[in-house]
């Protein structure tokens, strides 16, 4: 499932975010240094050294965003997420194709998670930058993504993707992964659908009996196939 995420931070949230990056200073290192074998050929570009306190700092903010967005909650089933990190395209820099890794180890400590989903969350706005769309492959082609400041884009982790060269600007960007209660995509995809028609039949003062009738195999299916 390719899913556009809109309005995950809000202007305020947006102005913070981008001023502690823009004065991040040497907090800014090379990309390669969390990239695996394959990517280290084809990335270039800047992040934030995800052990600095800046990207705690703005992780939190991300993080706490997200709990209360119910989009968010009901596309990705989210098990464990992955600290945020922060990454800076500018001056030609692009990532070459590529595939996320399976498995992260979460910084500062021995636990793991799985990458079901990928997100990147746009902080600068469209108009700042030309290039660096993000291009997501599938089965139907492959996607141009160039949200605006605050959306995110979720996107399974198995996706060959990149990140076009920039030609103006920079773009400042967040990304992390998600390792869902659900492993499989089309079973997310499955209960996102569900719970999105029960969610409109609920504002439309549909019939309640059948209401709950949907709800409960939305959960009974939530309990078959949960992996946690």
């Amino acid at each position: 499932m390719l899913l556009h995420i809109p309005h995950v931070l809000n202007a305020e949230q947006l102005r913070l975010v981008r001023d502690k990056l823009h004065h991040a200073g040497d907090a800014w290192v090379d990309g390669r240094v969390t990239a695996g074998h394959q990517g280290a050929q084809v990335k270039h570009n800047l992040q934030i050294d995800e052990h600095s306190a800046v990207a705690v700092e703005l992780g939190d903010v991300i993080l706490e965003a997200l709990e209360r967005h119910p989009q968010f909650i009901s596309a990705a089933l989210p098990n464990h997420v992955y600290p945020p990190m922060f990454n800076q395209y500018r001056g030609g820099m692009q990532f070459g194709s590529h595939v996320d890794g399976a498995i992260r180890l979460i910084p500062g400590s021995r636990a793991k998670i799985r990458t079901d989903i990928s997100a990147t969350l746009f902080l600068t706005d469209p108009a700042d930058y030309d290039g660096g769309e993000l291009m997501i492959e599938d089965t139907y082609g492959v996607h141009p993504v160039k949200l605006a400041a605050g959306h995110m884009i979720l996107y399974p982790a198995t996706s060959l993707h990149q990140v076009n060269p920039i030609t103006r600007g920079t773009r400042l960007a967040s990304f992390f992964w998600i390792q869902s209660m659900i492993r499989d995509d089309a079973q997310r995809t499955l209960l996102f659908d569900l719970d999105s028609a029960i969610q409109r039949l609920t504002q439309s003062g549909a019939d309640t009996a059948a209401l709950v009738q949907l709800t409960g195999s939305y959960h009974n299916l939530l309990r078959m196939w949960t992996d946690i």
